[in-house]
């Protein structure tokens, strides 16, 4: 009889803790959905996700000292996620989301949705669902405001242009089609981001620095005129919003969203906030076209 009595308060004991761990706890925001597994499900039910965005690169995702990184793909996540939930206002966790680990987040995830100048590819397409896009920035180049001898994108045959890790941008330059886009015998130099790619042009260890022109743009603008752009872009680059695998339902409410952040005018207004500055960049004034959710 003992040994059922003990059996029976280690198994209340159990259920006890069983019930507690469920309930949970503070901390940070949980980026497992909830219901069906949709994004746009775990949003209205719970008013929390979780963010992917960049986090050094000025006027799309920065993050200064303590607070939330800023920036145009900072504030189109604001705005639909808000839209995504309703209307309603919603607990935001922003995650630094660099180039090399945007599909290992949304795999495992570590993030529900990124916003971080993911440009849609076909290869990326068969591990990730796509939103938008959002906007469709143009592959340019950056490089020192003193260099004479690259005026156009096709002088960077035999310079070191930077291979961020994770980004495809040196792909266009250095391949043929369709990966490709230029089919250039340029030398490579690693950097982990677009940050450090920059840091070395400056420090003369980099020839040029190629990649979308939102994204040179910011930089640039930082620059102090340090740095100047060709204006000589060659790609369309389509930034999407990332998506685990197969979240159709979230796909299509984003889409949604990004309609309705054009035609309410709110697309124009954040591109004039963090580009009105920049030469050589034309606003958009109607929504891009949509990949396929799938």
């Amino acid at each position: 009889m003992r040994v059922g009595r003990i059996s029976a308060t280690l198994a209340a004991a159990g259920a006890l803790i069983l019930g507690l761990a469920a309930c949970g706890g503070g901390g940070e925001t949980s980026a497992a959905p909830s219901g069906d597994g949709s994004v746009v499900d775990k949003v209205k039910n719970t008013k929390q996700v979780v963010v992917g965005t960049k986090w050094d690169q000025p006027s799309l995702g920065l993050k200064a000292g303590g607070g939330d990184p800023e920036g145009f793909d900072v504030d189109v996540a604001k705005y639909v996620i808000k839209e995504l939930a309703g209307g309603q206002d919603v607990q935001i966790q922003f995650k630094e989301s660099a180039s090399s680990n945007r599909e290992p987040f949304l795999a495992n995830g570590t993030v529900d949705i990124i916003f971080a100048t993911y440009s849609i590819t076909e290869e990326r397409k068969s591990k990730v669902t796509f939103g938008g896009p959002y906007i469709v920035a143009h592959q340019d180049t950056m490089v020192r405001a003193d260099a004479t001898n690259i005026a156009k994108a096709t002088d960077l045959a035999g310079k070191r242009i930077c291979q961020a890790a994770g980004s495809n941008s040196y792909k266009r330059i250095t391949d043929p089609p369709p990966d490709g886009e230029l089919d250039l015998d340029a030398q490579l130099v690693g950097a982990n981001t677009y940050s450090e790619c920059v840091s070395k042009l400056s420090g003369n260890n980099l020839d040029a620095v190629t990649t979308d022109d939102l994204i040179l743009a910011g930089f640039a603008q930082q620059g102090g005129g340090n740095f100047k752009i060709l204006g000589d872009p060659f790609t369309d680059e389509k930034y999407g919003v990332g998506l685990k695998k197969g979240d159709v339902k979230t796909c299509e409410a984003v889409n949604a969203a990004i309609t309705k952040m054009y035609t309410d005018g709110t697309a124009a207004q954040l591109f004039a906030k963090w580009f009105g500055k920049a030469q050589g960049l034309t606003a958009p004034t109607a929504a891009p076209q949509f990949e396929t959710c799938a």
